[in-house]
């Protein structure tokens, strides 16, 4: 009996029972065991795959936080790009400009531009050129001592005004009202301020640069006095009629060494046509002066990396 388990089933219809062997009972036992495992295996499965999905729910927004973080950086990187590729276009315009500019200063100075050079060789050989005129022509008398005036008399025989006596005229007049200013063609110190009613009037001697003196006469009053610096441009006189003159006018005179040189050359002097100062005005060793002022102009010209930069900047 101990091997039989009996169960009774009770209902109206009566009451039925059924007896359990040994065997029914070990597979009845074997089945529990087994719907148990598996629904312990099933539980662990169900809680390993929650916790896998929650990781990759996580892991999704990680990476979904990275793909905004490089969005942002790619959108950066392309706006820097951008940016980049103006500013490079810009500078490569300026530059084009500094050689398109260069190419005018090469030509005003008539010089051969070689397309295969260097921009800063060009720069080199154009500064030195500029510094060089620039240099002689604030040194050396260029352009008028008086603005928009009428020469009333040249260089050269002529009968004086007042005397009629023929006579050789070392300067040129400029037919001005009284009290026209009076400016300073070159660089120079005032070495004479001489007041006077006679001959030449109230006059002044300006000593400038390698030799070059001029000299102004019938002036009505002085703006300067003996041992004043002045530089190109400054007013010094006023313009009159004192001395030995037949109306108001300025009587202007060029000196190299003490010696006369017609004016009109250097009157006439400036950049645009700087090398007819050469031929027209003999006596004066022009390739020695203009040497000297190369050297002393090469040894003090700025880096070519600043003169690049200076040039950039005007061109913006």
């Amino acid at each position: 009996m101990r091997d039989k388990v009996t169960i009774s089933v009770s209902s109206i219809q009566g009451t039925k029972q059924f007896n359990l062997g040994k065997k029914t009972r070990f597979t009845l036992k074997v089945f529990c065991y087994t719907v148990f495992l598996a629904l312990v295996a099933m539980g662990t499965a169900i809680y390993y795959l929650l916790h896998e999905a929650e990781f990759a729910k996580i892991k999704q927004i990680e990476l979904e936080h990275k793909s905004t973080s490089l969005s942002k950086e790619i959108e950066s990187l392309t706006t820097l790009k951008t940016r980049l590729e103006t500013d490079l276009s810009a500078r490569e315009e300026r530059i084009q400009l500094v050689s398109d500019k260069l190419q005018d200063l090469e030509n005003l100075l008539d010089m051969d531009s070689a397309n295969d050079s260097q921009l800063e060789s060009r720069l080199d050989i154009a500064t030195i050129n500029t510094s060089i005129r620039v240099s002689m022509l604030n040194q050396i008398p260029s352009g008028s001592p008086v603005k928009d005036a009428r020469t009333s008399s040249g260089y050269g025989k002529r009968k004086h005004p007042v005397t009629g006596i023929l006579k050789f005229h070392r300067g040129q007049d400029f037919a001005v009202n009284t009290g026209t200013p009076v400016y300073a063609p070159a660089d120079g110190v005032i070495e004479i301020t001489r007041p006077s009613d006679k001959g030449s009037g109230n006059f002044i001697n300006v000593l400038h640069a390698y030799g070059f003196t001029t000299s102004y006469s019938h002036l009505s009053k002085f703006a300067v006095k003996k041992g004043d610096f002045v530089r190109k441009g400054d007013l010094i006189a006023y313009s009159g009629s004192s001395g030995l003159s037949s109306g108001p006018h300025l009587h202007y005179e060029v000196r190299f060494l003490k010696r006369a040189l017609d004016p009109k050359p250097f009157i006439e002097w400036n950049v645009d046509n700087f090398d007819s100062i050469f031929n027209s005005v003999r006596g004066i060793e022009w390739e020695s002066l203009v040497g000297k002022i190369e050297s002393r102009v090469s040894l003090k010209r700025p880096h070519s990396s600043q003169r690049v930069a200076q040039l950039t900047a005007i061109s913006k």
